[in-house]
């Protein structure tokens, strides 16, 4: 019996041994806001860290048009408005102005101003519209482009698959005896030990993985590309 012990004790000092992938600690799907036809899809982008690039351009030649228009018309709609303002202000301080007068001179002031607010919205949802058309990245990964020059596209319409290029992580799937006493247990990456912890346990088990309970440890990303399998232990 005390052979028996000999034998087993020294497999359990060592912890079990896991292999997870790196993985992007968070993905998104761009969608289209807005209904337009693609001009412009920079495929070269895909698979690559870009910062401040445009890499899907709807088209906005219609939008610009018609801010161009309407910044002018708002220009003119302003001037209206004060020469308005400055005649309601005299013709009301007039004890010999009608009534009926100060009344027409009051609508037709709010009547400018009405103007001059809608043409300020339209402005601002033409600019914001514009703004949309042009799917600009920030030191986001590329991984796919989902829409080609040509097509078109309306709200909801998936765009592009982006990752986070900040930071990654490592899923793991534990046995119930290892999420014992697990926030005191050492992240050991490929036989080193780190500073990382389990950030996260499922409490429940996996679906999948029906006797496991998932775990995820967050990490820096890595410098050359996601997807390298990584051994993990946890002691």
């Amino acid at each position: 019996m005390k052979i028996v012990l000999l034998i087993c004790a020294p497999f359990l000092l060592f912890a079990n041994v896991h292999y997870a992938k790196v993985e992007p600690y968070e993905s998104a799907v761009l969608k289209s806001a807005v209904s337009a036809l693609v001009i412009g899809v920079d495929l070269d982008a895909e698979g690559k860290v870009v910062d401040k690039k445009r890499v899907i351009y709807l088209d906005d030649r219609l939008d610009k048009l018609n801010l161009k228009a309407s910044q002018e018309n708002f220009l003119i709609l302003g001037e209206t408005l004060k020469r308005q303002e400055a005649y309601f202000g005299r013709i009301n301080e007039l004890n010999t102005a009608s009534k009926a007068q100060k009344d027409t001179a009051f609508y037709n002031f709010a009547s400018a101003k009405t103007q001059y607010v809608d043409m300020g919205y339209k402005i601002a949802q033409l600019k914001d519209s514009i703004e949309k058309k042009s799917i600009v990245l920030h030191h986001q990964y590329v991984y796919e482009i989902m829409v080609r020059e040509g097509d078109f596209v309306s709200p909801g319409t998936p765009l592009a698959k982006v990752v986070d290029t900040d930071r990654a992580k490592l899923v793991l799937f534990l046995e119930p005896s290892e999420i014992e006493g697990i926030e005191k247990k050492a992240v050991y990456l490929g036989d080193k030990k780190t500073q990382y912890k389990v950030d996260k346990v499922w409490k429940v088990a996996d679906e999948k993985f029906i006797s496991s309970y998932r775990a995820e440890i967050y990490i820096d990303a890595p410098e050359m590309s996601f997807s390298k399998l990584l051994k993990v232990e946890l002691k």
